[in-house]
């Protein structure tokens, strides 16, 4: 079997474990980071492994109550499944970076870290991405205002990451048409 797909599946095989991220948000931003990937000329077998990877560990630090922890959970994780790889180190530590750096607390040291973190943010500013989310909160929460306050904080969260300018382009008028919605929800 094809690496790459192999990974793809561990990740599916976390989100079916563990209900997170959303199998939706994972397949935004995985094609997203594959657009990018491909426009930017960037290593694409970099950037779909730390898509797959970035939130790796998300479903089970939500079911711990370790959200924030979710990150550094995703990358020891994958640092055990990289070490058995005929992955270069290089390669490992830019994988590494994509997961590390995709909320933008950590920088980047590689171009598919980059593309990593912004086609995250599609997952909370692009329509599908934000209306999925809307979803998921709704089930998780009957309370629509906690619904709204937590879908608008994301979108700010996201929006301040988008770094690439390809990115800005085409989420800045999503990112005001949901904000514009949002004030008129509230």
């Amino acid at each position: 079997m094809d690496l790459i797909q192999h990974y793809r599946e561990l990740a599916v095989a976390e989100i079916t474990k563990n209900k997170l991220p959303d199998l939706i948000h994972f397949e935004l931003s995985e094609q997203k980071a594959i657009e990018l990937a491909h426009k930017l000329n960037a290593d694409i077998t970099i950037v779909k492994i730390g898509s797959y990877f970035m939130d790796l560990k998300l479903g089970e630090a939500f079911q711990q109550n370790k959200l924030p922890e979710h990150v550094v959970m995703s990358a020891n994780a994958a640092k055990t499944i990289l070490a058995d790889s005929n992955l270069s180190p290089d390669d490992q530590a830019k994988i590494l970076n994509c997961i590390e750096a995709h909320h933008g607390d950590v920088p980047y040291t590689c171009l598919e870290a980059e593309i990593c973190a912004n086609a995250d943010c599609y997952r909370f500013i692009h329509p599908k991405g934000f209306f999925r989310f809307l979803n998921v909160l709704g089930a998780r929460n009957s309370n629509f205002a906690d619904c709204l306050q937590i879908a608008e904080k994301k979108l700010e969260e996201k929006n301040a990451i988008i770094s690439l300018e390809i990115c800005k382009q085409e989420l800045e008028p999503y990112y005001t048409t949901l904000k514009s919605y949002l004030k008129l929800a509230k």
